[in-house]
């Protein structure tokens, strides 16, 4: 069993190495860790210290591109590098490196894909009284748009199988948290949380400038990925409105004109009219959007297969060289030739087989 944690990282040089160092050597259960973290076009010596250190994998972007693509390409990372398990954490040592035993502990009693670890908010100094009521709104929020019962939604400190992590697919450019746990709910992905510590501040938080930017970016992200997944349901209660009020209006001028005998108020039929069709419209954009998010399903499944395939090869590819060093290293150079000539002929057909794979599903999706 393979854990690698990964660590985006943007300008961290002065709190890189104290995070490193508190990340554990040996966990129970786990057979191999290594350490993997995301250059998010830091200026400074972020890198630098990351070698130093001894991080066995460096993801580096030429320019900043955000926490959501950074966590994307850490998996990515993982994954490629053949990772059972993968924990995500931050570089300023915000969360408690020993409680990554009791994070992973549900994957490995295989009762969860994905686990969330949940701080003490209420009982974090560092955060300010607002922030803690904002925290807790936001994590309702998510719990009702998911259909999930995770109590910290904005928590970075998580971990996840490898076909969790095949899964995961963020669209928006500010932040995974919240996204990855609304997927994890509408796609039916076992989700549970397990109470975490935090570590003192050692500098603010730099994912926003302020309380309202946050509150802003956080709900637009939560509705609009509600919207993705739910958008029948979503645009039928927008319609709701301007259809009741219309009717409404329409029933009044119905009762006034039998009253009046026709005289007037032609004003309220129209505008009754304006919202009935209005309402109507907004409906039939649910419907529409209904069946692009069925399409949507479709390329995902294709794509978590496509994914699928490609890090099976990777990884194949990967134990043929590592058979080949072995081998090259008893220094039996017959076998060491033949496993050669086996190796190259394995990974030409696993090529093969996976190009013919993705043609498949790409004529699939033709189809449909």
């Amino acid at each position: 069993m393979k854990l690698i944690i990964q660590i985006p990282c943007y300008n961290e040089a002065d709190t890189l190495e104290i995070a490193l160092n508190d990340l554990p050597k040996k966990l129970t259960g786990i057979d191999e860790i290594e350490y993997l973290i995301i250059n998010d076009g830091s200026k400074d010596e972020t890198v630098e210290v990351a070698k130093k250190w001894g991080v066995h994998h460096i993801i580096n972007f030429s320019q900043n591109k955000g926490l959501a693509k950074g966590f994307m390409a850490g998996l990515d990372g993982c994954l490629r590098n053949g990772a059972d398990i993968i924990v995500n954490t931050d570089a300023d040592n915000q969360y408690c490196a020993e409680d990554i035993q009791h994070l992973i502990q549900p994957i490995l009693d295989g009762k969860a894909d994905m686990v969330i670890g949940a701080r003490p908010i209420d009982e974090t100094e560092h955060f300010s009284f607002i922030k803690k009521k904002l925290q807790h709104l936001g994590s309702w929020a998510v719990r009702r748009a998911s259909g999930t019962n995770i109590p910290d939604a904005p928590s970075g400190f998580r971990a996840m199988t490898r076909d969790a992590a095949m899964h995961i697919n963020v669209v928006n450019d500010y932040t995974y948290t919240l996204e990855t746990i609304v997927q994890a709910g509408r796609e039916k992905i076992a989700i549970t949380s397990v109470p975490i510590h935090t570590n003192p501040e050692l500098r603010p938080s730099r994912l926003f400038r302020g309380i309202g930017a946050y509150v802003k970016k956080s709900m637009v992200i939560i509705l609009r990925t509600y919207m993705m997944y739910k958008p029948l349901k979503c645009f039928t209660y927008l319609s709701i409105p301007p259809i009741g009020i219309g009717v409404g209006i329409g029933l009044r001028f119905i009762y006034l004109f039998l009253k009046n005998g026709g005289a007037g108020h032609m004003q309220s039929l129209l505008l009754a009219c304006t919202l009935i069709i209005i309402g109507f419209l907004t409906f039939m954009i649910g419907l529409v959007s209904d069946l692009m998010a069925s399409s949507r399903r479709i390329l995902a499944d294709t794509q978590y297969h496509v994914r699928r395939m490609e890090y099976e090869a990777i990884e194949a590819r990967r134990k043929e060289r590592e058979a080949e060093v072995r081998d090259a290293l008893i220094g039996d150079k017959d076998k060491g030739k033949g496993s050669s000539r086996l190796g190259q002929a394995s990974s030409k057909t696993i090529e093969e087989r996976q190009a013919e794979n993705i043609k498949t599903l790409f004529q699939m999706i033709t189809m449909c």
